[in-house]
């Protein structure tokens, strides 16, 4: 079997969803991916079965028992073994002819534009305490254009976002300043995400660690948050409809069983968010050295990382 003939026996039952057409246009996309854990791995393994031919990712980290919980790339083979490695051997084994270009550094200041280089849409997967790596990425792929699309797995529940290149930007979404702490920032991204918060009534805030970068996790989430951002992705590559991008929000609890789509107009700004957001803090308050600790020390200013 020729590698036409492989990928398009393949993808065959995707007809009907897409056309042959917009099949092809899949095949000829590119998507970059930054993170290659829980969120990433999953959405590389979807995208390539979904048909996307070209991909760049980015992770620095090797995979650990620690990941097994919810990372699909996690195994007991591949345990010590660079994510980038890992996942580009899978998603080559799904399909032979797609083309993974790694950055097993990861993003930074010397190489985000050439990870960004002839990319159609961004799929944000960063750690959450990495917000330096995160606002440069979402401002580079702002000045190149192209759309920022995120999931966030919370509890039992996922979230989706859109940040488009003539939208509202990721500072003004989740209202961040130059200066702000370290604390600061993470109180306005965990209000951010996910405005109704209802995933918090039956989860343990006291599990979330700063100073280890973790915090609850399960796989069922993971599944939820790859099925909504990779479907927004097609939307994103085949033009089908405008983008839900900020201000609007979308999250789906399955273990409450509630949807809850949303737009917030002037983002973290409104005044509701402001009363939640003191109402998070507050919550984390006897914690906030923690956070402060967690290695960036100040809001990047908008010329680069402190």
């Amino acid at each position: 079997m020729t590698p036409d003939e492989y990928y398009w026996t393949a993808t065959k039952r995707n007809l009907g969803i897409v056309t042959r057409e917009e099949q092809q246009r899949l095949r000829d996309s590119r998507v970059a991916i930054v993170g290659m854990g829980g969120a990433g791995g999953i959405y590389l393994t979807t995208l390539t079965r979904m048909g996307i031919g070209h991909f760049n990712v980015a992770d620095f980290d090797t995979f650990s028992v620690a990941n097994i919980n919810r990372q699909a790339g996690a195994m007991r083979s591949t345990i010590d073994r660079p994510k980038t490695e890992v996942m580009a051997e899978i998603a080559r084994d799904i399909h032979p002819s797609a083309e993974v270009r790694r950055f097993d550094g990861g993003i930074g200041e010397h190489n985000i534009e050439e990870f960004l280089c002839d990319v159609d849409a961004v799929l944000d997967a960063i750690d959450v305490f990495a917000q330096p790596a995160r606002l440069l990425m979402y401002r580079t792929a702002r000045r190149m254009g192209i759309p920022v699309l995120f999931g966030a797995p919370l509890g039992l529940s996922g979230t989706l976002g859109v940040f488009a290149p003539d939208g509202m930007t990721y500072e003004d979404y989740f209202d961040l300043r130059d200066g702000m702490s370290p604390f600061e920032i993470m109180m306005r991204f965990i209000v951010g995400l996910a405005p109704e918060g209802r995933h918090w009534t039956y989860m343990d805030p006291g599990q979330v660690d700063p100073k280890e970068h973790t915090g609850p996790s399960s796989a069922a989430a993971i599944s939820l948050i790859a099925g909504m951002v990779c479907s927004e992705t097609l939307v994103a590559l085949l033009d089908r409809r405008p983008l839900r991008a900020a201000p609007e929000f979308l999250q789906f609890d399955a273990y409450l069983g509630t949807l809850r789509r949303g737009r917030l107009r002037w983002g973290n700004r409104g005044p509701l968010q402001r009363l939640k957001l003191r109402y998070v803090a507050k919550k984390f308050a006897a914690r906030a050295s923690e956070f402060d600790r967690i290695g960036f020390q100040t809001m990047p200013t908008a010329n680069g990382l402190d």
